[in-house]
């Protein structure tokens, strides 16, 4: 594979630029009209080039620890050089900046701007601080649907899709650096800290928040009932993942199932 590509991952990327349809469908349904698919492609474009430009930094600073863990990355192994993947994420990053322009709104490109700010900051210092790294990357993946809501000059449902998000994120992170502890020898983790049960009762708290706040679509009117009963059965997995489940492995596994079943909760809620 192109080594470049390989930095890129564009199936990640495209899996994040997803977000920009669900918040379409969410908002629109059926309903979308020529220039809402323009909007969307635009969004899309955005989103992939900030996630591959995050991909890139991210592979840029832990090309040290990858000469060990992960050699045949492109950094470690030679294929690309340091300076060249540092330029390469700037032109991936500026791009999800300029793009944006071309909608002439100012939330989107105000979104996008915070989004570099914020993964420049997670990438350079908040990563290997425990707690801080986990709601950097938590409120990245909620800005995620901020920023397809405000493109559409719609926030209100998005907002509670990307808190719902945010909140399910910081959990999973959680529960990965619970299952990560005896490998994380350069990062100065949450569980490390203050140790693993601690950190999954501070996991549980933030699903419970999410559960909590699950139901607000459907009570403030966004989403009809359909929404709300495919929303209560994420809610019982999300519970049953940390209550039931000894281990952070699966537990971590079951909170993503319950974050996709939530997206199709907003999806079909949209769609009827």
């Amino acid at each position: 594979m192109n080594p470049i590509i390989k930095l890129i991952r564009p199936i990640n990327c495209l899996m994040s630029s997803l977000s920009i349809p669900i918040v379409m469908i969410t908002l629109f349904g059926l309903d979308i009209d020529h220039s809402n698919l323009l909007v969307s492609v635009v969004g899309m474009l955005t989103v992939f080039f900030f996630t591959a430009g995050g991909n890139i930094l991210n592979d840029y600073m832990d090309r040290k620890t990858d000469e060990i863990n992960h050699p045949d990355r492109p950094i470690p192994s030679g294929s690309i050089k340091p300076k060249t993947a540092l330029v390469l994420s700037g032109v991936m990053f500026s791009f999800s900046v300029i793009l944006p322009f071309s909608l002439r709104l100012f939330l989107p490109i105000t979104i996008v701007i915070l989004g570099v700010i914020l993964m420049m900051a997670y990438e350079f210092r908040l990563k290997k601080k425990g707690l801080a790294g986990n709601l950097t990357v938590s409120i990245l993946t909620g800005m995620l649907f901020l920023f397809g809501g405000a493109i559409y000059e719609e926030i209100y449902l998005p907002a509670l899709l990307g808190s719902l998000a945010l909140l399910s994120t910081v959990s999973r992170e959680i529960m990965k650096d619970i299952q990560d502890i005896k490998g994380d020898l350069d990062r100065n983790t949450f569980p490390m800290k203050v140790g693993p049960e601690l950190a999954k009762r501070t996991a549980f708290v933030f699903v419970v928040l999410a559960v909590v706040l699950s139901p607000f679509p459907y009570i403030l009117g966004f989403l009809p009932l359909t929404y709300l009963l495919i929303v209560i059965f994420a809610d019982i997995i999300f519970i049953y993942s940390l209550l039931l489940l000894e281990s952070a492995e699966k537990t971590q596994k079951y909170i993503k199932l319950a974050m996709a079943v939530a997206l199709v909760a907003f999806l079909i809620g949209g769609l009827t």
